[in-house]
């Protein structure tokens, strides 16, 4: 028999869910919009302390309208995290945007802001940077955030994998000009697909709301003066989300006493190390990750091979952007010539299960694999 599946994050439902779920069923809202979106988009607010929110169909979308109400158009150049999932810099790609891409320093993984410097040396002139909390762990975000207001340049702030992070005690998401979440289905909260743009201005908002319903103009019959988009949530949707909302802390100490484990764990193995904690901020651990030494003799695709073999899910680190065959034109600015900081973690790096649903005897299972790969018990 096939021993079950332990999962790399998958969602997690309480059933508050179902009873949000039902009220737009029993009220006949099944279409998008709705009390659950308005509702949904207030909740957010008031728990990221981020403003004003839309809701929307997914990170990606959100991440899209960013990137058209910062002003991005074809040719622009738009700086963007490397060490990243390819929907943080996509939507620059729609908007035929000039990719330049950023290294990341081993503090935190995330962008580093001695090569944010670097990069506006060599183009003073960007419309957008597009920073990243890698993982759910906070960025330096604060020195980013002031190399952007020094420059003029607009800040997207990707907080899709970071809900409920916070840096100096405040909720990331919350420091740029735009802040993006993501409740994708292995996201910290889901909503099955969806997405929420911030902003601590209520008109950038309105205007996003406006964009994502087809931009229809205020007229009786439609009209519309822009092009417009489908990306509003669904009443359904935004159900979910409000459930699952108010479980967030509780899945956030269940990530957190994971990572806990597993660097206990490992604590006699010198050759692994786990992703980087930024000491000024408190991560969500959305996702455990580990790096092996170099010159050791295992690799991560051994780790994950063994793992497999168990039918265990893990992931490697993400590929960096400027390592992408679709974005082999892209210029890219690091601090230190040499390795990229970036290329190294993917070398040696690798995520671990982080599924809050796994048991004491599945995590002392995914421990014990990894540990046999090193010769311990």
């Amino acid at each position: 028999m096939e021993r079950k599946k332990i999962y790399l994050s998958s969602p997690t439902m309480h059933g508050d869910e179902q009873r949000f779920v039902q009220e737009a069923f029993d009220t006949n809202w099944v279409a998008p919009l709705g009390p659950n979106v308005n509702a949904f988009e207030k909740e957010l607010e008031g728990y990221a302390g981020c403003g004003h929110a839309a809701a929307l169909s997914s990170g990606t979308a959100a991440l899209h309208l960013a990137t058209i109400l910062s002003g991005v158009k074809q040719g622009d150049i738009v700086f963007a995290q490397s060490l990243t999932f390819s929907a943080s810099v996509n939507p620059a790609c729609y908007e035929k945007a000039k990719l330049v891409f950023i290294d990341s320093e081993p503090d935190t993984w995330n962008m580093d802001p001695v090569a944010l410097k670097k990069a506006f040396e060599k183009y003073p002139h960007p419309v957008a940077v597009i920073a990243v909390h890698l993982y759910g762990t906070p960025a330096k975000i604060d020195e980013i955030a002031a190399i952007c207001r020094e420059h003029g340049v607009l800040l997207i702030e990707d907080a899709a994998e970071s809900l409920s992070s916070t840096f100096k005690g405040q909720m990331t998401g919350t420091f740029g000009d735009f802040g993006i979440y993501s409740f994708n289905g292995n996201k910290i909260i889901t909503t099955s697909g969806g997405g929420m743009l911030a902003a601590k201005d209520v008109a950038i908002i309105e205007r996003a709301r406006f964009l994502s319903t087809q931009a229809r103009d205020p007229a009786r019959h439609y009209q519309h003066s822009v092009i417009g988009y489908n990306y509003r949530m669904s009443n359904i949707v935004a159900g979910i989300g409000r459930g699952q909302l108010l479980h967030l802390e509780e899945h956030k100490a269940k990530k957190q006493a994971i990572y806990r484990q597993y660097r206990e764990a490992f604590a006699d193995i010198p050759q692994i190390a786990m992703n980087p904690m930024n000491p000024d901020g408190d991560a969500n651990n959305w996702l455990s990750c580990m790096t092996i030494a170099p010159g050791c003799a295992v690799t991560p695709d051994q780790i994950m091979d063994a793992l497999a073999a168990q039918n265990i899910e893990s992931r490697p680190i993400w590929k960096p952007m400027h390592l992408q065959p679709v974005f082999a034109d892209c210029d890219f600015v690091q601090a230190v010539e040499g390795k990229s900081v970036s290329e190294d973690i993917f070398d040696r790096g690798l995520c671990l299960p982080s599924d809050i649903k796994n048991t004491a005897e599945d995590m002392e299972l995914i421990i014990s694999i990894v540990r046999e790969q090193f010769g311990k018990k």
